[in-house]
């Protein structure tokens, strides 16, 4: 899909032709889904966000320029929604206590991750994601999952490119500690010391 595509459908819509947004709607379901889903954790929740995110985005679609790519714009719209839900419903938020991570220990969780099976590392690493503040969560999401550059998730996030690396640095290093608390007992459970 280009941008061609969805400027066309775009300006389909902004001439009155309402069914057109259709298009986009089948075009980004699925990504806005996926993200209102990382964020909340929550089925329902994600459903609601998702819902929102195209009636907002319908309402406001002449105040798309075309500075960004329209999936942009569109996840910017999603990822404010997430966050609006996500403070309505503070009831979710769990955050953890990390200790600082040393490079030895982040070496010591790539060995342990090499020892387990795909499917076990992926089931185990989407629950350690979901340990992570939905604020991490959505960045790591964005820049691995997504693959958004740091400018794209800057337009998304309205965070400044420093501000982000950090954040985003800080992200990482909680994740990796998480995944060594929960992966190394596990580990040496099932295969034993060495």
């Amino acid at each position: 899909m280009t941008n061609n595509n969805d400027q066309l459908y775009i300006d389909k819509v902004l001439s009155g032709n309402v069914n057109a947004f259709a298009y986009l709607v089948g075009a980004y379901k699925n990504m806005v889904f996926s993200l209102a889903f990382k964020m909340t954790k929550n089925r329902e929740d994600a459903e609601e966000v998702s819902q929102d995110t195209f009636i907002k985005a319908f309402k406001n679609l002449k105040k798309f320029k075309g500075d960004s790519k329209f999936s942009t714009w569109l996840y910017r719209i999603a990822y404010h929604a997430c966050l609006d839900a996500i403070k309505k419903n503070k009831k979710h938020t769990t955050l953890l206590e990390i200790n600082e991570v040393t490079y030895n220990q982040i070496v010591s969780v790539d060995t342990i991750l090499q020892g387990i099976e795909r499917k076990e590392r992926a089931k185990i690493m989407d629950e350690c994601l979901f340990k992570l503040p939905e604020d991490e969560r959505s960045l790591i999401w964005m820049f691995y999952f997504d693959e958004l550059n740091l400018k794209e998730i800057i337009a998304v996030t309205e965070i400044s490119e420093s501000n982000l690396k950090v954040k985003l640095h800080r992200a990482r290093k909680r994740l990796l500690a998480i995944v060594k608390e929960n992966i190394e007992p596990e580990i040496i459970s099932h295969y034993g010391r060495n």
